[in-house]
């Protein structure tokens, strides 16, 4: 109790200075400014009852959440699905997938104090709560578990570097983590890292982006890109995050054919300029995808400034470069790469994907670089070759196909909550 009442003082005197952040990050993304409201749980929308919640707080929790609430939608045709977020993106990218379904709505969770969560509780009156991920709010699991609201922490990973940070706080974790009323692990050492931290009950349902399927759309818009690209060798450098331009632009320059090109894609859309000037000093030619403009042949350069569109980005490329691997940011998803058949090259860092990561370079889908350096010369290396190419494409296919069915099994898990509540 004592440690509760702790964190909650704690987030009243951050209060000021999580707001002064949220106003720094709407200079550059003044969608941070919409809805506010939501964040301390007022909502105007109301969603029709029985409301099945999903949290997913940014972009990749929300893909990663597709497969799951595309199978809740079916299963419970009278129940509503509500989506709530923490970022602008991961609120567009929920647009971006349902924005046609009217059974899924979207809001912002609110922070994590009492009034608010009660709000948002009051308000939407959820039967059950899912988790994407490791996203473990105390006051707001405390909340549920007082309204009989069960709440299932799904695809659930947790670094060692996560597990450390969580475990400076022993007691409150463990009231955080017995809040829940279930946990699908991603990994049997997940699994371990959140029973070591004091969660029971843990299973391990595997990595729910693996059964993400390649959208048919996106496939044919990665052909209309390759066909704006024409024969030249097209290098991908992937979500990548900010630092790793500088590098990987360099690189390519240093080592790339002169007929290859870089279709760069940023992780955040609030850096497509940043990234574009970084370009253009280089004296690299640079085009922007969103120019929708046939690529001319002396563009080496080219900036996929648009969102939800990274599956046609891989299906457009013959080697992709992994971003947030090259910096010690943990990687970003690999698994699309792999569905469509292209292969990879990822940097060191990749403790967000640990095992996926292994899993991928020991069936032959991927390679593991030191430096961006090296990196670049294995991609090079694979735009010259490709049997190589092939082989590493076909691997990927198989690897991605092997591991699917963590939907079911979350389902599973789901329904047994449904049957207590």
């Amino acid at each position: 109790m004592l440690a509760r009442l702790s964190y909650a003082l704690l987030w009243l005197c951050a209060l000021p200075f999580v707001l002064l952040r949220l106003a720094w990050r709407a200079r550059r993304q003044p969608a941070y400014l919409r809805h506010l409201g939501e964040r301390f749980g007022h909502y105007a929308v109301r969603a029709p009852l029985p409301v099945i919640w999903v949290h997913a707080v940014s972009v990749g929790e929300t893909r990663a959440a597709e497969p799951l609430v595309r199978a809740l939608l079916a299963h419970w045709p009278d129940h509503t699905v509500l989506l709530t977020h923490m970022t602008p993106t991961g609120r567009e990218t929920s647009e971006n997938l349902f924005g046609r379904e009217p059974r899924v709505l979207r809001g912002y969770l609110p922070y994590d104090l009492g009034s608010a969560c009660r709000s948002f509780l009051s308000h939407f009156r959820p039967r059950v709560g899912i988790v994407m991920e490791t996203e473990l709010w105390p006051t707001l699991l405390a909340s549920c578990s007082a309204r009989g609201v069960p709440v299932l922490l799904a695809n659930a990973r947790l670094s060692e570097r996560s597990a450390r940070r969580y475990a400076r706080w022993p007691a409150l974790t463990r009231m955080t983590v017995g809040a829940l009323a279930g946990i699908g692990a991603q990994t049997e050492a997940d699994a371990r890292r959140l029973g070591d931290l004091g969660a029971s009950g843990v299973a391990v349902t595997g990595n729910i982006k693996f059964d993400i399927s390649p959208p048919d759309a996106l496939i044919a818009l990665g052909a209309s890109f390759r066909q704006r690209v024409g024969g030249r060798p097209v290098l991908l450098a992937a979500s990548t995050r900010e630092g790793e331009e500088t590098l990987i632009l360099e690189a390519f320059r240093a080592q790339a054919p002169d007929d290859a090109m870089l279709a760069l894609v940023p992780r955040h859309p609030q850096r497509f300029d940043e990234v574009a000037r970084l370009v253009e000093a280089g004296g690299l030619k640079l085009q922007r995808r969103s120019d929708e403009a046939p690529v001319e042949a002396e563009t080496r350069v080219w900036l996929g400034d648009s969102m939800g569109e990274m599956f046609a980005y891989y299906a457009a490329a013959d080697v992709a470069l992994i971003g947030g691997s090259w910096l010690p940011f943990g990687g970003q998803n690999l698994i699309e790469a792999c569905a469509v058949g292209t292969p990879v090259v990822l940097g060191p860092h990749t403790f967000n994907f640990a095992q996926v990561a292994e899993l991928a370079i020991a069936a032959g889908a991927a390679q593991r670089a030191a430096d961006v350096d090296e990196g670049m010369k294995s991609a090079v290396a694979l735009l010259g070759d490709k049997q190589a190419r092939i082989a590493a494409g076909e691997a990927g296919r198989s690897f991605a196909a092997a591991h699917r069915g963590a939907t079911a099994r979350t389902m599973a898990i789901v329904e047994r909550l449904f049957a207590g509540s």
